[in-house]
């Protein structure tokens, strides 16, 4: 039941992607000829007016076939004839629903409740408490960084290796700096503490939104940075997950209730976004910088070289796919 969960959760992110292409391919009067959830061979189908509806039978995509995407049309409706700029906004949408999808889900996921940087509580003898933590502190900076939610708070311990900390808290209208609290190494929690618990916020219709929003904002920060320490040479495969670990972590979300599943499909949408942008043939990022190419320099580029450019993109994207895939299989990614 939990494997279902999940690819209807990973089914929801990639109907939402591919729904952003559809909407602004029919605003900006492009022929849709078939929208497809799902790849490879055909389940089934229903023919609409002039868009036929498919089910394929991989759940590892899907797209939006349009007219003149791939041969050229005389006809006005293609996507061939199109301004740049109209290219461009169909392409962008994808995206772009992928982020207004990962903000919806996490403002409802904040209906649970989620933890602020106000401190609930500071155990006695812990690291923060004899440092001069105290209950009520709003925590305001992290080592000389602004604090915009926990979620800061909590990517700066791990991150911080055991190293000293240093926060700044407001109490009572004043900030205080608390200039030095050492970390202690929990064993049984394989990381480094300070013993500050949040506090459990339950949030009202306009918070709600808000917090769809911040969360988001800092789940995109952080996969951006990850996507270029990956590119860099300076992050591991090991850090890398493929469909097994998609589905492994939805499904581990799923039983824990709907709103952690929302959670991590918010999470995976703002993946599915980021990846999606990058600059690289087949992708969407691909398409974004040549229609913006375009746009700028008003060249057209040949087809038969996008073609193949992009042929090329999309091999070394398929084996990518099974690299990680095998990957997945022999050393899974450990949640």
């Amino acid at each position: 039941m939990n494997i279902v969960l999940a690819i209807l959760a990973f089914s929801v992110l990639i109907i939402a992607h591919e729904l952003g292409h559809f909407t602004l391919a029919k605003l900006n009067g492009v022929k849709v000829e078939e929208f497809s959830l799902g790849m490879g061979p055909l389940a089934f189908s229903i023919q609409g007016k002039e868009t036929k509806y498919s089910l394929r039978i991989l759940p590892i995509g899907g797209y939006v076939k349009m007219l003149g995407d791939d041969k050229k049309s005389d006809d006005p409706r293609a996507f061939n004839n199109k301004h740049p700029l109209r290219k461009l906004s169909i392409v962008i949408a994808g995206p772009i629903m992928n982020i207004i999808l990962a903000i919806l889900l996490f403002s409802i996921s904040s209906n649970q409740g989620y933890i602020i940087p106000t401190i609930g509580e500071v155990p006695s003898g812990m690291p923060a408490q004899i440092s001069g933590v105290m209950q009520g502190d709003i925590i305001t900076e992290f080592n000389g960084n602004k604090l915009g939610a926990w979620n800061d708070f909590l990517m700066g311990m791990s991150t911080n290796k055991g190293e000293p900390i240093q926060i700044k808290v407001r109490r009572n209208n004043e900030i205080i700096n608390i200039p030095s609290i050492k970390p202690s190494y929990n064993k049984e929690q394989k990381r480094y503490i300070v013993g500050i618990v949040g506090t459990l916020k339950k949030p009202n219709v306009y918070e709600a939104i808000g917090y769809g929003f911040k969360e988001t904002g800092f789940w995109i920060k952080t996969t951006g940075a990850f996507f270029k320490t990956l590119f860099t040479g300076k992050a591991s495969m090991n850090d890398v997950g493929g469909p097994i670990s998609v589905a492994r972590l939805t499904s581990d979300a799923a039983k824990a209730g709907i709103y952690p599943l929302l959670s991590i499909a918010a999470y995976i949408s703002i993946q599915l976004g980021i990846f999606n942008i990058i600059p690289f043939p087949a992708l969407d990022g691909g398409y974004i910088f040549l229609y913006i190419y375009q746009a700028i320099t008003r060249k057209e580029i040949d087809d038969n070289k996008i073609g193949i450019v992009n042929y090329i993109g999309f091999i070394f994207l398929m084996l990518l796919m099974v690299v990680v895939l095998l990957k997945d299989i022999l050393h899974p990614l450990k949640l």
